[in-house]
C-alpha cells in the first residue's frame, strides 16, 4: 500500500544506499489502494519500508460506502464450496492474477505448470471486487485440481469519512466476494500501515501513526473480518501482512488501543499473522532503524501462527543475478526456515512469480513478464524447496 505524498526514489536512495526505495509520507488519511512495492529507507530519522505489496490496479475500485451493513441471510448458500489444501501449506508464491498484464497473457495451465514445477501449493492472489472474485474463482477451481490451493486477499481503500462508513462499505464488499467463492483462507488488506505512518519513523509505537488513519484503517479492516464470517464462518482469517518494523498496527488491533492513547477500542481477532520480509531489511529477529526490534519475536506474541508470505528480492539488489538467487535461497529462505520451528513460521511465500510490466512496480518476479523465461532465482527456489521438503 502507498500513502499519499510520494518521497522522491533519489531521497530515498540517499537515505538507504542499498535498498530500492519508493516510499512516502501521509499528508491525508483519504488515500486509495493503488501498487505499491515500495522500498524504504532507515537511518537516523527512523525507518519506513514496505514490501512488493498487492493492491487494486490501475482502473479498479471497491464499492463506495454503504449506509448499513447488507444482510447474510442467504448468502452462504450460494458460495461454492471452500477451495481448501490438501496437504502442505508451507511453500507458496504470489501472483496477481486479477490484473492485467503477463497473468492475463500467460494461461491459468501454464501458471500452473510453473507452480507444480516449484513444488509450491500456495497461490496468493489479491482481489478488490465481484469481476475480480470471478476470475479468481475460476483460477481456484481448475488450480484445486492440481493441489494447488489459491487463497484472496481482500484489499479495499481507505477513502472513508469515518470508521462506521469504513466498516459498512468493507462488509459489503468482503460478503460480495465471499459469496462468489468460498475459501479456507482469507486475507485482510495489505500493507496498511504504511499508509497511516506520520513519516519518518519505525512504525513499532502507536505514536507513529495518524489516529484518523488507523481508526478508517480498523474499520475496513474489522468490516471485511465481519463480512467474510456472515458468509463463511469456518474460513480463517489471515491479518494482512506488513513489512519491515511496522508492528504497531497489529499491535494497536489485538489491544484494542489507538494512536491518541485512548484505550477501550474495538479488539481485533484473527487466526493467522501474515508479514512480508524483503532482501535489504536484514535479520527479522534484529530490525534496525530508529532503534532495533525483534520483528518475528513481536509476531510470535499475538499466539498465532505466522506466515511469511511475501519473501522477496529487491530489484536493486546490488549484485549479479546469480549472486541474487543464492541470496534468495541463503539468506532469505534458508534464514527464515532455519527459525520457522522456533516461532511458528508455517508458511513462506516468495514474491512474485513474474515481473511486472514496465508500467509497474518493477522486476519483483522470479520469471520475466513474458511468462515463459526463468531467472536464476527460479532455479534456486526450485531447488531450494527440493532441498527441504515440508
Amino acid at each position: 500500500m502507498t500513502m499519499k505524498t510520494a518521497i522522491s526514489s533519489i531521497a530515498c536512495m540517499l537515505f538507504r544506499v542499498a535498498s530500492w526505495a519508493r516510499s512516502s509520507m501521509v499528508s491525508s488519511c483519504v488515500v486509495m489502494t493503488i501498487l505499491a512495492a515500495c522500498g524504504g529507507g532507515e537511518g537516523n530519522g527512523g525507518a519506513t519500508t514496505t514490501g512488493g505489496s498487492q493492491s487494486t490496479p490501475s482502473g479498479a475500485s471497491g464499492p463506495s460506502a454503504a449506509s448499513s451493513a447488507a444482510p447474510a441471510s442467504d448468502a452462504g448458500g450460494t458460495a461454492k464450496p471452500d477451495i481448501a489444501p490438501a496437504g502442505s501449506i508451507f511453500y507458496g508464491m504470489n501472483g496477481h492474477v486479477t490484473w492485467p498484464g503477463p497473468y492475463w497473457t500467460s494461461t491459468m495451465q501454464q501458471q500452473l505448470a510453473q507452480l507444480k514445477d516449484l513444488n509450491v501449493t500456495l497461490y496468493r492472489n489479491d482481489v478488490s471486487n465481484v469481476a475480480g472474485a470471478q476470475t479468481l474463482a475460476t483460477v481456484a477451481q481448475l488450480m484445486a485440481k492440481s493441489g494447488v490451493t489459491v487463497y484472496p486477499v481482500l484489499l479495499q481503500n481507505l477513502n472513508f469519512p469515518d470508521e462506521n462508513s469504513a466498516y459498512q462499505a468493507s462488509y459489503t464488499l468482503a460478503q460480495q466476494i465471499v459469496t462468489v467463492q468460498k475459501y479456507a483462507y482469507y486475507e485482510v488488506t495489505n500493507e496498511l500501515a504504511p499508509t497511516c505512518l506520520v513519516g519518518w519513523v519505525d512504525g513499532v509505537n502507536s505514536t507513529d501513526y495518524d489516529n484518523h488513519c488507523y481508526q478508517l484503517a480498523r474499520g475496513v479492516i474489522r468490516g471485511l473480518i465481519a463480512g467474510i464470517k456472515a458468509v463463511d464462518p469456518a474460513g480463517k482469517i489471515i491479518i494482512g501482512g506488513n513489512t519491515w518494523m511496522h508492528l504497531g498496527l497489529d499491535t494497536m488491533l489485538a489491544n484494542g488501543t489507538q494512536p491518541d492513547g485512548t484505550i477501550g477500542h474495538p479488539v481485533v481477532t484473527w487466526d493467522i499473522t501474515a508479514w512480508h520480509w524483503y532482501s535489504e531489511q536484514g535479520d527479522i529477529r534484529h530490525a534496525c532503524g530508529t532503534l532495533c526490534y525483534d520483528v518475528i519475536g513481536t509476531l510470535q506474541s499475538f499466539g498465532k501462527p505466522i506466515w511469511i508470505n511475501e519473501v522477496g528480492m529487491r530489484p536493486s539488489f546490488p549484485g549479479t543475478p546469480d549472486e541474487a538467487a543464492t541470496f534468495m535461497a541463503n539468506n532469505m529462505m534458508g534464514a527464515l526456515l532455519a527459525i520457522a520451528p522456533q516461532y511458528n513460521i508455517q508458511s513462506l511465500q516468495v514474491y512474485e512469480l513474474y515481473d511486472d510490466p514496465p508500467t509497474g512496480q518493477g522486476p519483483y518476479g522470479i520469471m520475466l513478464n513474458d511468462g515463459v523465461t526463468k531467472k536464476p532465482v527460479f532455479t534456486a527456489v526450485r531447488n531450494f524447496i527440493a532441498t527441504n521438503p515440508r
